[in-house]
């Protein structure tokens, strides 16, 4: 009996000890409720979120609740992070379902890369985006070709192949066929 409380106690005090906004790692699996439709937002939420209306009602419901939070401290935010929030929802909205997908994917792979290996990229992500845009543009050609330059192929075969020019037989040497013809008879 004593052992069943000092187990409730531990229960209860485990319980206690996890915040009670404490949310999966994983926004998927949270039980989000679904957010308003894109007609039933605000004025206000409309023109911060305008990039998205397109895709709004698609859009999974803890994805809309984050955005909601956005247009939420839009209003207070600086005017750089308010260019910078924009500028993302604007060229999130120009990609193609399968390069958002690719979007997300990579955003995965590089928070859970190592500290050192995000400041490594961070460096050369500020590398790049201080390159003048004629240089950016060049490195952009540069990558485009590679993707879809295709490796070369070896000549394609003649559709028949060439017919062998037969050997000169000897006639005191009898034929290969005449030979086979020959043992097979003998054995039979």
């Amino acid at each position: 009996m004593a052992q069943a409380g000092f187990a409730a106690v531990v229960l209860i005090g485990i319980l206690i000890s996890i915040p009670a906004g404490a949310a999966p790692s994983n926004p998927a699996l949270m039980a989000t409720p679904p957010q308003p439709k894109w007609s039933e937002l605000t004025v206000t939420q409309k023109i911060v979120l305008a990039p998205l209306s397109d895709d709004w009602d698609a859009m999974e419901n803890y994805r809309q609740k984050k955005w909601l939070s956005i247009a939420a401290r839009f209003a207070e935010m600086a005017p750089e992070e308010k260019r910078r929030i924009q500028v993302q929802m604007q060229s999130w909205d120009k990609l193609s379902p399968e390069e958002r997908r690719t979007a997300r994917e990579n955003f995965k792979t590089a928070s859970k890369l190592p500290s050192e290996k995000k400041q490594q990229l961070k460096q050369m992500w500020e590398e790049y985006s201080s390159l003048p845009d004629a240089e950016k543009e060049k490195l952009k050609q540069m990558a485009e070709s590679q993707t879809t330059a295709k490796p070369a192929r070896p000549a394609p075969l003649p559709l028949t192949a060439p017919v062998p020019t037969p050997a000169p037989v000897s006639s005191s040497a009898p034929a290969p066929a005449e030979n086979a013809i020959a043992e097979a008879g003998s054995k039979q």
